[in-house]
């Protein structure tokens, strides 16, 4: 409970208590459509869940889920209207915000980032840190995307700019496993399970990571919400249910996962997602576990924790106002904790 503030505790506790208990087993199925980007990746774990395990059916919805090449493209598919909802970076909510256009969290999914940033192992004698990273090669899962602002924030940290570096898009899975295997980067920013295969094969030497409190502390000062579910305003407005619905599957997969062993969850996901090494998935499942939201509700002083990094970062956000409070619609989550058994 250390991660939440006292008016979101009251707030759950107060729900739990006027809402009655209800079974959400929908009798009709609502077509939708999702978007992420890097769907293998552990950081949108609980999409997969939610699918593979029938959560969304559970609750009335027939899912498809559209996998695009990182985060800025699935927000991208958003903007456009090809996708109704996108598990994606809570940062993106932000940015949409300032740019005008009404684009709400609803549920968290990660309360950690859990990325990891990591120098090819025959550089590590003298890539110490971000603050040697200048002239270097650093992969990122897209431009734009969360892994690469935690990366420019690292370097930013440490006295550096973006323009110091190169970045380069990777994707996610095996394409970012063998980018650093082939040597086309010297330095990536990227998340299990690819940097857990990276790191077995002794390929990387790790220098940050938040998939720990301690990690994303000793990088952002506080808590830092990673990938939520986001959809826009006029979605919220015109099909509650079907939102909500949304929210109790990820609701549901979320309890699973912080019940589940990491066999139980290696078990629950498609082969491929493994890299072809179970037990090192396994492994990369036991780093991450602790990251997953409990509540799905978001830590205010996280939220402004994300904003002031994005503002610091960003020059078309540096005099930006958001109200971060328009930036998370914490109902939904509530609302799916009186609801989901």
């Amino acid at each position: 409970m250390t991660m939440f503030d006292r008016r979101q505790i009251f707030t759950i506790a107060g729900a739990a208590v006027a809402m009655p208990a209800l079974v959400g087993r929908a009798k009709a199925q609502t077509k939708i459509t999702m978007g992420v980007g890097g769907k293998s990746l552990l950081y949108y774990l609980p999409l997969t869940i939610a699918e593979r395990k029938g959560f969304f059916k559970d609750f009335g919805l027939d899912a498809e889920i559209n996998d695009f090449a990182g985060g800025a493209k699935s927000l991208q598919a958003l903007v456009g209207g090809s996708v109704d909802i996108v598990a994606g970076a809570y940062e993106h909510t932000i940015r949409m915000q300032a740019k005008g256009q009404d684009v709400r969290a609803v549920i968290e999914m990660l309360r950690y980032p859990t990325i990891v940033i990591g120098v090819k192992k025959s550089l590590a004698d003298k890539i110490k840190g971000p603050k040697d990273f200048k002239g270097l090669k650093i992969g990122v899962t897209a431009p734009g995307s969360s892994t690469y602002i935690t990366c420019v924030h690292a370097m930013v940290k440490a006295g550096l700019k973006a323009s110091d570096a190169s970045f380069i898009g990777v994707g996610g899975g095996a394409s970012a496993v063998a980018a650093m295997k082939k040597g086309e980067i010297d330095v990536i920013s990227h998340l299990d399970p690819v940097i857990a295969k990276l790191e077995a094969d002794e390929d990387i030497v790790t220098l940050v990571d938040t998939r720990t409190e301690k990690g994303t502390f000793d990088l952002f000062g506080g808590t830092n919400p990673a990938s939520c579910f986001y959809v826009k305003q006029e979605m919220i407005e015109k099909s509650p249910d079907t939102v909500q619905a949304a929210v109790n599957g990820m609701y549901k997969a979320l309890r699973w996962i912080n019940k589940a062993s990491a066999e139980d969850i290696a078990a629950a996901v498609p082969e491929q997602y493994h890299l072809g090494d179970k037990a090192l998935y396994m492994r990369a499942v036991k780093a991450s576990q602790g990251a997953y939201s409990e509540t799905g509700i978001m830590a205010s002083a996280g939220m402004k924790s994300v904003y002031d990094m994005l503002k610091a970062l960003d020059p078309e956000l540096a005099s930006s106002t958001v109200d971060v409070s328009k930036t998370f619609n914490s109902s939904f989550a509530v609302k799916a904790a009186s609801m989901v058994k």
